[in-house]
């Protein structure tokens, strides 16, 4: 029989600790809810009863049931109010010192059978728990925010955590209504592990200039369907938080590239751009703490495209069924198109000729091919690299696709990518400006993290059934990484990690051998019956 926890506290009362407190207190736990001081306390009442009342006022709360939540849960200053807790949870800021010095005074405080938590994404439960002189009732339990609509808990094990202490808070996990996930103590655990090497890589590429941040954050929305952008998604967690993440995960994880944070989010950090809660990070907002977007001097003009007019006549270069259909859906829009076959790289010098001759009456030449494609190369070779664009149609064919990456060369004019955009939208599509490399915008985040996934598995730190749990409950994705990576096709995803890796050689990006080995194998995904699951039929 698992042990029940009839009365649990919390230590902590800022966004994520009042989220905690709220999802106990909603399935008849009763809490003790602990703060350093009155002002701190009365802060996190009121975050209590702000979310209470917004799941009444949306109707996902009675408002009955939200009276008897409120008063299942004690307020107190000071960690005395803990003396007869079942389990005690601290949700303080994300600090090894500070967490250990508050798990040695719970030692201390609470009862010798009480079990202790850390909600730490990213820390060391192990140092955490060595603090104090139980570090067998010592656990992880790594909530997510909003704690009470994510579903998943990391559930995380240290070497000397007691089996039954893990089995305990399972059995309470599923008491809460929550997905527990269980893991070691590793760095960033898998959510995190997996979410903050793709939101730096991000921070990377906007930095660089290689694509605005209103459209890096629609490529990974509109292109891969994720509930958030990355830079929205950063400005939401905080960019001090992400930082500090970051740099945890880089030192306890081996110095992985993947996760050294980005130094423009450093800089971010040491001039005050925090995200949302300051008012300003990689936007602007409203005021502090509002979610409300206000413009500011990297706001995109609106019609800055429209004195550009569409292109008539479109020659697409490419070949294969992408450029069939994307010459389908121009022709159904009303488009005059050119076709021109691309024998697969650069044409030969009597391709060449042939490709100048049928598109010099064009409007716009737009080539057609998968992200590892160069467009440069097709450019050069239809003797009119200013008037050439690549146009990559993300999430399925061009006839479902609704975003487009409109991929410039450095030969590619200014009117040339105003007029695809023009294009796009007459085809009702959302286009987005990249420059001309492996992966473009969308690929080229997605297919790391993948990666990452990948490797995260064949190191046996986790299975692919709780690796997309982690991803679809706790991060919101649509799809958990082996789902897609499966649905999207191996070989696929191999030929676009390799053409990343090719360019940026960095360890962190060779593509997982794990990865490699199933492509050998056969195993492709869903269109082969099986990749790294078995697909019937």
């Amino acid at each position: 029989m698992a042990r029940e926890f009839n009365t649990v506290g919390v230590v902590g009362l800022g966004t994520m600790g009042a989220g905690i407190v709220e999802v106990f207190a909603r399935n008849g736990v009763d809490v003790v809810a602990v703060e350093v001081d009155g002002a701190a306390l009365d802060k996190g009442r009121a975050n209590l009863t702000a979310s209470t009342d917004r799941a009444v006022a949306r109707g996902k709360l009675d408002p009955a049931d939200r009276d008897a939540l409120h008063a299942r849960v004690t307020f107190a200053v000071g960690l005395d109010a803990l003396r007869d807790v079942d389990l005690a949870v601290e949700a303080v800021p994300e600090r090894l010192d500070l967490k250990q010095r508050l798990l040695a005074e719970l030692d201390r405080v609470c009862p010798p059978g009480a079990v202790l938590a850390t909600n730490t994404s990213s820390l060391s439960v192990t140092e955490i728990a060595v603090a104090t002189e139980r570090p067998g009732q010592v656990i992880g339990l790594h909530f997510f925010n909003p704690a009470p609509v994510m579903r998943l808990v990391e559930v995380i094990s240290t070497v000397v955590t007691a089996p039954e202490v893990a089995r305990d808070v399972q059995s309470l996990c599923v008491r809460l209504g929550k997905v527990g996930v269980s893991v070691t103590d590793r760095a960033g655990f898998i959510a995190n592990a997996l979410l903050f090497g793709y939101l730096n890589q991000a921070v990377g590429m906007y930095e660089a200039g290689y694509a605005s941040r209103e459209d890096i954050d629609a490529a990974m929305q509109q292109g891969h369907g994720l509930p958030m952008g990355p830079l929205t998604l950063l400005d939401l967690i905080g960019l001090d938080t992400a930082y500090q993440v970051l740099e945890t995960m880089y030192q306890r994880g081996g110095h992985d590239r993947r996760h050294a944070a980005a130094p423009l989010l450093r800089q971010m950090v040491t001039a005050g751009l925090l995200g949302r809660k300051s008012g300003r990070g990689f936007y602007t907002y409203q005021a502090p703490g509002s979610s409300r977007l206000a413009p500011d001097d990297l706001s995109p003009v609106a019609g800055a495209e429209a004195a550009e007019p569409a292109p008539r006549t479109v020659g697409v270069v490419g070949s294969g069924s992408a450029a069939t259909d994307v010459a389908d859906v121009l022709t159904a829009a009303g488009v005059d198109v050119v076709a021109v076959a691309d024998p697969g790289g650069v044409p030969a010098a009597d391709h060449h000729h042939q490709a100048v001759r049928d598109l010099a009456a064009v409007d716009l030449v737009v080539v057609v091919g998968p992200s590892t494609a160069p467009v440069i190369d097709v450019a050069m070779a239809t003797g009119r690299p200013a008037d050439v664009v690549g146009l990559h149609f993300v999430g399925g064919t061009a006839a479902r696709a609704r975003l487009v990456e409109v991929v410039r060369t450095v030969r590619t004019s200014p009117s040339a990518v105003r007029a695809a955009h023009q294009l796009c939208a007459a085809l009702g599509r959302t286009a987005v400006t990249c420059g001309d490399r492996a992966g473009f915008i969308a690929d080229a985040l997605l297919l790391p993290y993948l990666n990452d996934a990948v490797r995260m598995l064949e190191s046996n730190y986790s299975t692919a059934d709780d690796i997309d749990a982690a991803m679809k409950l706790g991060c919101g994705y649509p799809a958990g990484p082996f789902e897609l990576l499966d649905t999207v096709g191996l070989d696929v995803a191999l030929a676009v990690q390799t053409a990343i890796h090719r360019e940026l050689p960095e360890p962190g990006l060779a593509p997982a051998p794990l990865l490699r080995n199933l492509v050998t194998a056969g195993r492709l995904g869903r269109r082969t019956g099986g990749g790294f699951r078995d697909h019937a039929g």
